[in-house]
């Protein structure tokens, strides 16, 4: 496990406040200057008859082309206006810090479709509805908030998730527009893949090249729900497929930045919750070759972060997760055990050190959650 310098740790933490701050302001944006011009375009005074007026020379759907805003003399709109262009010199130097963190700290960055379609979303307000990026997409994004850099071949995907819980769905009286509409803005190839148990409905997209979008929801109710669509208010008409285990994962999720443009202000899954959750879904997966290929990455990306959370002394956070899972029951204690199982040894004790250490601070006593007391509990 490798480190990051302190500079770039820096200058990562200063991006994600930035690129929070900036998400806000697009998320509610009230106003024709803030909701309809590009910031890729310029505002400028026009002088018509001894009165000066802001015009926007911008892209937009017809080419470039000068729009009126209106007159110099409305305080509201030269407010606007100045806001704008401070939003939009923002922007720029968030580009810049993007820019010096991948070529010069080792953080990752995701390809540019990938990026595309989590920025879209994003645009469109899936986190301040609180939807919750999932899945290799949002390990990604885990290295510049543990300061690390991570394996190379665990960070590749071809796909991206995203997740929420169904009743926050149901309660937050707002929606995305028309999902496949957000995703054919991207890619005019995306379709709706309809579900195997209902094909009017779906939670999977797809376009030419097989990119796969899928929305999840926990399933803590019955059986009967396994694999079923179910209808998500707040997504843009897309319906979620229900997952068992999956509210572990979802709750307390954490802001993190994914290094693309500049910058995406993301929600994903607390890392400690994001390794325990993948040892249990190590262990659940199909012996196919398929299945192999998908367990040996989960557990890979369990190991790292799970690494990273020792090496860089959050242990503790790590025990209080790995408790919490392990309190579940017998299946959860079996999905854990069996996935901590695939780690190869010299790993696995590295990390069991730590998680012993972790459950001794925090007031537990290893031996109660498969694990012996390998180290002295430290000051409380």
């Amino acid at each position: 496990m490798r480190e990051i310098d302190l500079v770039y740790r820096t200058m990562f933490a200063e991006l994600g406040q930035r690129c929070m701050d900036a998400q806000f302001v697009r998320d509610f944006r009230i106003d024709k200057v803030d909701g309809t011009f590009s910031t890729e375009g310029v505002f400028f005074k026009m002088k018509v008859k001894d009165r000066e007026y802001w015009y926007h020379k911008g892209p937009t759907a017809d080419g470039r082309k000068q729009t009126y805003v209106g007159p110099v003399s409305d305080p509201e709109i030269t407010q606007r206006v100045e806001e704008f262009e401070r939003i939009k010199d923002d922007q720029k130097a968030r580009r810049k810090l993007v820019s010096t963190l991948v070529r010069e700290s080792g953080l990752p960055a995701p390809d540019r479709f990938t990026g595309d379609v989590v920025e879209a979303l994003a645009e469109a307000g899936l986190f301040r509805l609180r939807g919750v990026l999932v899945g290799t997409v949002a390990f990604q994004c885990y290295a510049g908030l543990l300061g690390v850099r991570l394996g190379g071949s665990a960070i590749q995907t071809g796909d991206a998730d995203f997740a929420q819980f169904h009743a926050i769905s149901a309660s937050v009286e707002d929606t995305l527009p028309p999902m496949l509409e957000i995703l054919r803005k991207i890619d005019p190839t995306f379709r709706e893949i309809p579900s195997q148990t209902d094909s009017r409905k779906s939670f999977a997209y797809e376009n030419r090249d097989r990119y796969r979008i899928e929305f999840l929801t926990p399933n803590t109710g019955s059986a009967d729900h396994d694999g079923k669509p179910a209808p998500m208010p707040a997504l843009g008409g897309a319906y979620a497929q229900p997952l068992r285990f999956l509210d572990f994962l979802l709750t307390d999720p954490v802001r993190s930045v994914m290094l693309h443009r500049s910058g995406i202000s993301v929600t994903v899954p607390a890392p400690e919750r994001y390794a325990v959750h993948k040892l249990i879904v190590a262990s659940r997966r199909q012996d196919d070759d398929n299945g192999h290929l998908k367990r040996t990455k989960d557990v890979k990306q369990a190991e790292i972060l799970m690494g990273a959370l020792v090496g860089t002394r959050r242990h503790t956070e790590l025990a209080e997760a790995y408790a919490e899972a392990w309190k579940r029951g017998p299946s959860w204690q079996e999905g854990i055990a069996k996935g901590l199982s695939f780690i190869p040894d010299r790993r696995l004790f590295e990390i069991m050190d730590g998680l012993a250490s972790g459950l001794a601070e925090i007031g537990e006593a290893p031996g109660e959650y498969g694990l012996e007391a390998t180290a002295a509990p430290g000051p409380k």
